[in-house]
């Protein structure tokens, strides 16, 4: 199902966003072939499904992108597909001989997406980098992390997945969308360090306004504010706590039985650290369990901090449905969710080039000419 269905997209496979704007593709519905260099197939496909969530909903064909005829299958490929994503360096694509003039020349409906961490052009073009280079140079790196301390990479969700795939198949989206009303593709042009800086946008709104500081770790809610802050417990585990507007924090004090002043002075920004080193003593006291039952539900703005093993079995989110045992491997479910068009899981994680043959027969490759192609090396 999914609001997608029809849709086919060739994805060169590549890591990290690439991968992920595939899988959130193909999680909507759109037929995703993702196409893998020959290299890395196996002599013999595994029986189990690949772990990688990432490469879930798709098949996979295997091809030597630097062999003619396998460009030229490609090619083929492209002229059946709504839309290409790719995630190599700026010309690598040009030099295949599958750049984007190439290809919107075989199928001048192709929506080409292109997925880099600096952009297509720039000083910084051609360098490499990972998630913490491009969110260091957007401006987000430097405020994620405690007064006092060095900024703390979260992980790699805001470059590669918040502001590299997801973004690129937001950008996918909306060049299908106007493909509707134009009838012509278009590039679309994801670049990881762009997508971070537009995460950041309140937070430019806030500075803009005169209440964010570029001091990390001073602000509403960067850990500056201690109603905005992660508490240990006496069990050695956490919870958060985010009372950010005045009814909420009102409630949170309520429950904890906080009264009078400094608590009534929310905003006292001289207070914080102070009223924060009361709370971490408050929370010491009980186990995460017991603060569950007292705020848990409430308007306190209250959570427990979950691990990924705990995470599917909280009763909020196995009632929802949040993540899903699929191949037997639990993950996450498709998001967003629909009224009419219900996203499901399909295909486990695939191999690489696991399904060469049969996706060329559903792409109109004839079985002699699969056959040639395999014999000349040009695909496994």
């Amino acid at each position: 199902m999914g609001p997608l269905r029809g849709i086919r997209i060739l994805e060169l496979a590549g890591i990290g966003p690439g991968p992920f704007a595939g899988m959130m593709l193909a999680d909507m519905g759109a037929e995703v072939l993702r196409i893998d260099r020959s290299q890395a197939v196996r002599d013999a496909v595994p029986a189990r499904p690949s772990p990688d969530v990432l490469g879930r909903g798709r098949r996979s064909c295997a091809f030597d992108l630097k062999h003619p005829e396998a460009r030229a299958a490609v090619l083929r490929l492209v002229e059946r597909a709504d839309g290409l994503i790719e995630g190599f360096r700026p010309g690598v694509m040009e030099r295949l001989g599958l750049g984007p003039d190439v290809c919107l020349e075989r199928n001048p409906r192709l929506v080409y997406g292109r997925m880099t961490g600096w952009g297509q052009e720039g000083p910084m073009a051609q360098a490499a980098g990972h998630d913490i280079n491009y969110i260091a140079l957007a401006g987000a790196l430097d405020h994620i992390g405690r007064a006092g301390e060095p900024p703390l990479p979260p992980l790699n969700l805001v470059g590669d997945f918040g502001g590299g795939g997801m973004l690129l198949a937001f950008g996918m989206a909306c060049a299908l969308v106007e493909r509707g009303a134009s009838g012509k593709g278009q590039v679309v042009d994801a670049a990881m360090v762009d997508g971070a800086a537009v995460l950041m946008a309140m937070m430019h709104g806030m500075r803009n306004a005169g209440i964010w500081r570029d001091e990390r770790g001073t602000n509403l809610i960067d850990t500056g504010a201690h109603f905005y802050e992660v508490f240990a417990t006496r069990d050695g585990k956490y919870v958060s706590v985010g009372a950010i507007e005045p009814q909420f924090y009102a409630e949170l004090c309520q429950k904890l039985g906080l009264s009078g002043e400094p608590w009534t002075k929310q905003n006292d920004r001289a207070q914080w650290p102070a009223l924060k080193q009361k709370l971490a003593n408050l929370f010491a006291t009980k186990t995460r369990a017991e603060w569950c039952e007292l705020l848990e539900g409430s308007d306190a703005c209250f959570a427990p901090v979950l691990s990924m093993g705990e995470a599917p079995q909280h009763p909020h989110n196995a009632l929802r449905k949040t993540f899903v045992e699929h191949a037997g491997a639990v993950q996450p479910a498709p998001a967003p969710r629909f009224s009419r068009t219900k996203p499901e899981l399909t295909r486990p994680p695939s191999h690489a080039g696991q399904h060469t043959d049969e996706a060329l027969r559903d792409w109109g490759f004839e079985a002699e000419e699969i056959r040639k192609l395999r014999e000349a090396g040009a695909a496994r």
